[in-house]
């Protein structure tokens, strides 16, 4: 099988609660409507696929019509993910590859059809919420967090980390 990458869809429905990403082998081309990323072992899946995600997407990233646009450079670019281990890493990656496993229990589905909000089953639905612990846990985030505990949190992460880097850029 060929190598496989990440398909970013520049526009989603803002009726998502999840970005609708995708893994193709190079086999499949992808049109210019999408961003394409290397993502060998599915971190970039994981964290796309999380609700802290589309939070910060919503927040910081574009719209056309009431469809969120996403952007490599403002939105993902800018997404302060703190320093991790390996172990924490993983975590995320496996919890991201149980949500491939969801939906590839229903084959027959699209992701409009596996993403509507409506008609979720609940082993994919599962799989995000799980998903989400991680993604949280990783982010400092404890207990029920919802999008504008997400929004506040990352936002004050992005101000420490551009911060930080303003310190560094002060002691040159």
């Amino acid at each position: 099988m060929a190598a496989e990458y990440l398909c970013i869809p520049r526009h989603v429905s803002a009726t998502r609660r999840f970005f609708t990403a995708a893994r193709f082998d190079t086999a499949v081309i992808s049109g210019d409507a999408n961003f394409v990323a290397p993502d060998a072992d599915g971190f970039a899946f994981a964290v796309i696929s999380s609700s802290a995600f589309i939070a910060w997407q919503r927040m910081v990233g574009g719209q056309i019509k009431s469809d969120l646009r996403f952007s490599n450079t403002l939105v993902w670019n800018t997404l302060p993910l703190p320093e991790m281990s390996g172990a924490d890493r993983e975590k995320l990656i496996a919890a991201g590859a149980r949500v491939l496993a969801a939906r590839a229990e229903h084959p027959e589905r699209s992701l409009a059809q596996h993403y509507n909000p409506l008609a979720m089953e609940p082993n994919l639905r599962k799989a995000h919420i799980e998903l989400d612990r991680q993604m949280d846990k990783l982010i400092g985030l404890s207990g029920q967090a919802n999008e504008k505990s997400r929004q506040a949190h990352l936002l004050a992460l992005y101000v420490s980390m551009a911060d930080g880097c303003s310190a560094l850029q002060d002691r040159r």
